[in-house]
């Protein structure tokens, strides 16, 4: 839904200054009459322009005295006092402020015609006035700028200087211009804002327009592109380098030797999983890190969702002797998020839980609302009774490919993704993860998530494609 401001009252661009548009310096072109208050006349240019008038009244009054046989005093008494009239009663200034109405109504009517057409475009659109004055806005441009608001000035939703100088530019000497800028909060998005001069035909007056390209996909693909060749050919390296040990050894001095076949076979096996394993967890990272400036839109029961996670992993725990526990205070809660992606961020700490955590022991997960500033937030903790992790690892587990030194991740097969990809999950979902660890007593990793209210005027549902759960660290 488009938001309409009426622009009766206008603040001007640079001074703070309010001007009412009741008269206005007419723009050029147009006529100015209905900008500018009539000249002022003299007594016998009042005289003049209403001669015909002051004569018909005279030969009015002088067929109706002779008819009627008037003195002639009377008569003339009766001209003079029309023609005096006629000289110095002043013109009503009434018209022009008819005029600056019918301007408004015709300003108004036109923005209602623009709410379809911004609501239609793809991309945030924002309609300024010639001084900055923000008229509408589409819903996109809503999502994007927390502070949009109509009646504020361009500035109060960004803080950019190739945004503002381009609106001020903005003319009928320079009509259009692209500019590209960088915004840091509440995320890093990189976009690209065209700025336009609009010339209506009708007493609305010019406008500017500003449209809105998010690149921050295109830049992250380049970057994700890079990142990915360099982070694959360092990882890769020590299980393809094992490969080709046991390949050339099976194919020189073990050619014949069943005994180190059988016993050279299985571990190539799993240093291949474990290269299918890291590429498959590379791929998911990337996508997440491509949709990171998307917030989710869909809505996720929560409860449901961690217990379908932890029943998919009742195999592995099985095999482990450990008991998987899930408690909810929720009940039926939502959120809005991605439901395969928060799939995958449960699957990889409960995975991370039961390997990780003492044979035969227990992982606990609990649901619970918390308060968190002004917000209902649902805080869903996985507790293992594992060896704990030193507090010196803490800050570092989410970086890529980033292991504890001497910890059974090594010896397990895992990769250093897993906390990486759920990291990049929360942040997408404008959540939160907490990780606390004591050696001897386990750890705990807790993701907060925000609440979602029941909102009817919410009609937009994401879908997103299907991402495969990475289940190792």
């Amino acid at each position: 839904m488009l938001e309409v401001y009426r622009d009766s009252d206008s603040k001007r661009f640079g001074d703070g200054i309010l001007q009412r548009k009741t008269f206005l310096t007419p723009p050029e072109g147009e006529s100015p009459s209905v900008f500018a208050p009539p000249p002022r006349q003299g007594v016998l240019s009042r005289l003049y322009l209403r001669r015909w008038l002051v004569l018909l009244a005279a030969a009015v009054i002088g067929a109706l005295s002779v008819f009627y046989g008037l003195p002639v005093a009377a008569p003339v008494a009766a001209v003079l006092t029309f023609t005096a009239g006629a000289a110095f009663i002043r013109t009503s200034r009434t018209r022009p402020r008819y005029d600056a109405v019918s301007s408004d109504r015709a300003k108004e009517e036109t923005l209602a015609v623009a709410k379809p057409i911004a609501d239609a475009l793809p991309d945030p659109a924002i309609l300024l006035a010639p001084d900055g004055t923000i008229l509408a806005f589409n819903g996109k441009a809503r999502d994007l700028f927390e502070g949009l608001r109509t009646g504020s000035h361009i500035s109060s939703a960004t803080r950019s200087p190739q945004v503002l100088d381009a609106v001020m530019e903005c003319g009928a000497a320079k009509r259009q211009q692209t500019v590209t800028f960088s915004e840091r909060v509440p995320v890093e998005r990189h976009m690209a804002a065209t700025v336009s001069w609009l010339v209506l035909p009708s007493d609305a007056g010019p406008w500017i327009l500003v449209y809105l390209r998010d690149l921050t996909e295109q830049r992250r693909l380049d970057q994700l592109r890079a990142d990915f060749i360099a982070n694959a050919s360092h990882e890769i390296k020590t299980p393809l380098a094992s490969l080709s040990g046991f390949i050339q050894t099976l194919h020189g001095a073990a050619r014949h030797d069943e005994a180190a076949r059988d016993r050279f076979l299985p571990i190539m096996a799993k240093q291949a999983e474990r290269m299918a394993r890291l590429i498959d967890n590379l791929m998911s990272l990337s996508r997440v890190e491509m949709r990171a400036h998307l917030k989710p839109q869909g809505e996720v029961a929560i409860a449901e969702l961690v217990e379908q996670a932890c029943e998919a992993l009742e195999p592995m725990a099985a095999e482990a002797n450990v008991a998987v526990a899930v408690e909810s205070e929720v009940g039926a809660v939502t959120v809005l998020g991605d439901r395969d992606e928060l799939t995958q961020v449960f699957i990889n700490l409960v995975h991370n839980a039961i390997k990780y955590g003492r044979k035969g022991g227990a992982v606990q997960v609990k649901l619970k609302r918390q308060r968190s500033g002004s917000q209902d937030m649902i805080a869903i903790s996985i507790k293992d009774d594992g060896p704990g992790i030193p507090g010196q690892h803490l800050p570092r587990l989410t970086e890529r490919f980033y292991r504890v030194a001497g910890a059974a991740g090594h010896e397990k097969g895992g990769t250093g993704l897993g906390l990486a990809i759920v990291k990049h999950v929360v942040n997408r979902h404008r959540g939160e993860l907490r990780i606390a660890s004591e050696v001897g007593f386990g750890s705990i990793f807790t993701v907060l998530l925000a609440e979602h209210k029941d909102n009817p005027g919410l009609i937009e549902i994401v879908t997103k494609p299907v991402v495969q759960p990475a289940l190792e660290e």
